[in-house]
């Protein structure tokens, strides 16, 4: 290669100068862009902003007089030695590590079973819509009628199969497992919904392959169904995790975050910090580390999502 090739080579490509034609659609594009970008600077950007702010100031409406100083990272270290704050988070940690793979599993139990071929398929994904429109707090009133100790559902089956009843609801290990089915019923629906439309995109024409070349019923699920379900499994994981992260009404019908903090979530911590106890600073502090824990996950899923499969 010559001199002058290696220069040419080596150059930096210059940009390709834009037709009047090319400029006037860039021009539209960004103005029929411009209403979402303000749409989302007013409705997220703003709140997030204001957020922070609040977190760095002490703002406590109980103590008007204090007015709303700046503090820095004060409230951010007081949650860092705050117990309470721990054992929430704890809480929540678990709620995410039980629930979301015990949403996916179930989940995808319902999505294969409704994309089976049945002659009449409206019941099966009737089914599969009601436990994901019916309102969170709704589900956690009727899971607490379900495993109220006495007159509740759970403890007069186990009295019918001749055992004791069982104090779903006033022991802190009962309690948690209680509000994890919950969680689990209410959100695997949502799951699986998702689940079935990856299910619907994977060609008949692999199973039909596999099954001339001898795989069975279990093969054809790992070796077709898993993997061409791998994007509709990580958006599911993302939202599912987020929600989870989130994690509110269902506890706060069943159990108040009782007995004691047992079954208290992050959110719930939150909640009671800015509407109970009017501390907005330390609220707002509380929730921008749910808020960093939150992005971390989503971004996690997505690092994974976009590795190369041969590397897997």
């Amino acid at each position: 290669m010559t001199s002058a090739a290696i220069e040419t080579a080596a150059a930096p490509r210059r940009k390709a100068k834009l037709s009047p034609l090319e400029r006037s659609e860039r021009r539209l594009g960004f103005l029929l862009l411009l209403p979402a970008f303000l749409l989302l600077g007013t409705v997220v950007l703003y709140p997030i902003s204001q957020l922070l702010i609040t977190s760095m100031q002490f703002n406590h409406l109980a103590q008007p007089w204090m007015g709303t100083p700046f503090v820095g990272f004060d409230n951010f270290q007081r949650a860092l030695a705050d117990e309470r704050f721990w054992e929430t988070t704890l809480n929540t940690v678990i709620y995410i590590v039980v629930t979301v793979p015990g949403a996916v599993v179930v989940g995808l139990g319902l999505a294969l079973l409704a994309n089976q071929p049945f002659t009449v398929k409206w019941p099966v994904r009737l089914g599969l819509l009601l436990p994901w429109a019916l309102p969170l707090v709704f589900a956690g009133l009727i899971f607490r009628w379900f495993f109220e100790y006495n007159q509740g559902l759970v403890n007069n089956a186990l009295v019918w199969l001749g055992f004791a009843k069982v104090p779903w609801l006033t022991q802190p290990g009962f309690a948690f497992a209680a509000t994890c089915i919950a969680i689990i019923w209410k959100t695997s629906s949502f799951v699986a919904l998702v689940l079935l439309a990856g299910l619907q995109t994977i060609p008949k024409s692999l199973y039909e392959a596999a099954e001339i070349d001898g795989a069975n019923r279990w093969q054809q699920f790992i070796e077709i169904t898993l993997p061409m379900l791998r994007p509709a499994i990580v958006v599911a994981l993302i939202f599912r995790t987020i929600t989870a992260i989130q994690t509110f009404d269902i506890p706060y019908a069943m159990t108040n975050g009782g007995p004691g903090h047992s079954t208290e979530t992050l959110a719930m911590y939150i909640h009671k910090t800015t509407i109970d106890f009017l501390d907005l600073g330390y609220g707002s502090a509380l929730a921008v580390l749910m808020f960093v824990v939150s992005v971390i996950a989503t971004t996690g899923y997505l690092r994974y999502t976009r590795r190369d499969p041969r590397k897997t």
